[in-house]
């Protein structure tokens, strides 16, 4: 069984594998388009899975999850150029987001 890790250690594990490389990092703009790219990747997937718009028999099916992973290296790889903890923006934004949306959305009751 697979441990989990921490956003720290995903971002470490990444920072390691492209330092592996003589080229290092693609440029911010660069990095910014792939991830443009790979967003459209996904939203092809999730068009075909759950939309109107069915691939064709020529088109390869890829995994939601693996769509979602190209996203998620790609975003890490952004962050590491530009030396962002995502564990620490992430945690920024959910406390922006529950005090400024504390009463925007319906709360589910709780059950005792």
């Amino acid at each position: 069984m697979e441990q989990s890790q921490t956003m720290e250690k995903l971002q470490q594990e990444v920072d390691l594998y492209i330092n592996g490389f003589k080229e290092g990092y693609f440029p911010p703009m660069e990095l910014v388009a792939r991830l443009t790219e790979e967003l459209g990747e996904l939203s092809r997937e999730v068009q075909h899975v759950y939309g109107m718009k069915k691939k064709k028999s020529s088109e390869a099916i890829k995994s939601l999850e693996e769509e979602t992973g190209d996203l998620l290296f790609v975003l890490i790889c952004f962050a590491n150029s530009q030396g962002i903890s995502l564990e620490k923006a992430l945690s920024t934004v959910l406390d922006k987001f529950k005090d400024r949306d504390a009463d925007r959305w319906t709360k589910k009751e709780e059950t005792i």
